[in-house]
């Protein structure tokens, strides 16, 4: 049996809502797209991007990120996040994570806050690692005190709950999706920028077309530009894809409950594999991963020889070359994050994944278990 970590489904809405584009109808669906999810989040407002990394980007060109500016940031996280800070020339700071959620630990955070008042650091950006795991109504209470902006990072948490409500803005001044998260491939690629700051949409919404300026009741040929921006905008086609999959995130996620209520119930007990601690039960498990508590990479190739692909969220920053050689990191400078990193591993779960499918992943690895010592 082969088992991609990730398989995208594709429905007749999908079909329909592309065919009207190819067929040439005038529907603006990045509009209704922007429409159509800020209603799903109960927000006002939702700029579109071409990816989360572009909304990631777009966020801190609305917060007008300048060279020598700092943005905080698990070192847990996709090289996304301080990628799109470095394109800045502003920096990148890295803080360790919490053991028992794998988010950034608060405490450690609070500590860096208090010990660096320059008004150089600008934001805080928290990612969600397959849902939330984190409290963050005290982080976001702990970052509002010394006057930072919270970015939540939610590539891996579409659709998501926290404290009854979809992530968005209750507990953040920026939140960014991607419709694609890492390491799962889709057909379209976009993203989402949300927060209730008017002046942040209004950046956003500006810079995301190159700055430029229109007047109404002229000619549709001309235009001003007003400031520096770029090119972020998301495709037609790619909008209407993702329109068509806004009413189904709801019951993908309620799936990926499902799958997930397996893998606990046939992985809790076996040698060598720790299953995740959730206690949430709304949790959404876009991401479901567990530890192997030696030879991971022995066991994923094991896993790859039987037809299950695996992934892992993530390598931390400080092990990849560029951050490790500009800011002279050493290997153990993120205690908490290298146990976790030698460890983890992410398991398939994705909406069309069949219960055969899950069970075979769950007996595979308990027979590989029983050849680890």
């Amino acid at each position: 049996m082969e088992i991609p970590f990730y398989k995208y489904t594709v429905e007749l809405p999908e079909h329909s809502n592309v065919s009207d584009v190819l067929d040439g109808e005038q529907i603006d669906q990045v509009s209704m797209l922007e429409e159509e999810f800020a209603k799903y989040l109960d927000v006002d407002h939702a700029v579109a991007a071409s990816s989360g990394t572009a909304a990631l980007h777009l966020a801190m060109l609305a917060l007008d990120l300048k060279r020598g500016d700092k943005i905080v940031c698990s070192v847990n996280t996709h090289p996304s996040v301080p990628e799109v800070v470095r394109h800045f020339d502003a920096e990148p700071v890295f803080i360790d994570i919490d053991e028992e959620n794998f988010h950034i630990d608060i405490e450690k955070l609070e500590q860096y806050l208090q010990t660096n008042t320059t008004k150089k650091l600008k934001a805080v950006v928290i990612t969600l690692l397959g849902g939330v795991n984190i409290d963050l109504a005290h982080l976001y209470e702990t970052v509002q005190k010394y006057n930072v902006k919270l970015i939540i990072d939610a590539v891996e948490a579409l659709g998501s709950s926290y404290n009854g409500k979809k992530v968005a803005i209750d507990y953040a001044d920026i939140t960014c999706f991607d419709f694609s998260p890492h390491l799962k491939e889709n057909l379209c690629s976009g993203g989402m920028l949300v927060s209730d700051d008017e002046e942040i949409i209004q950046r956003a919404r500006l810079l995301s077309n190159h700055a430029i300026k229109k007047d109404e009741n002229a000619l549709a040929y001309i235009y001003d530009v007003v400031d520096v921006g770029n090119d972020y905008k998301m495709g037609q086609m790619s909008a209407a894809y993702f329109r068509a999959g806004i009413g189904r995130i709801d019951k993908n996620i309620q799936r990926q409950q499902e799958i997930a209520t397996i893998y606990n119930e046939e992985l809790t007990g076996i040698a060598h594999v720790e299953i995740p601690k959730i206690e949430d039960k709304d949790f959404s498990y876009n991401l479901y991963m567990i530890k192997i508590d030696k030879n991971r990479d022995s066991f994923a190739l094991d896993l790859k020889k039987e037809g299950i692909d695996t992934g892992l969220h993530y390598i931390p920053l400080h092990l990849l070359s560029y951050y490790k050689t500009k800011y002279e990191l050493r290997v153990n400078a993120f205690p908490n994050a290298l146990r976790y990193y030698q460890q983890i591993l992410s398991l398939p779960i994705y909406p069309s994944m069949s219960d055969d499918e899950v069970y075979y992943v769950c007996e595979t690895i308990k027979k590989i278990a029983k050849t680890k010592v």
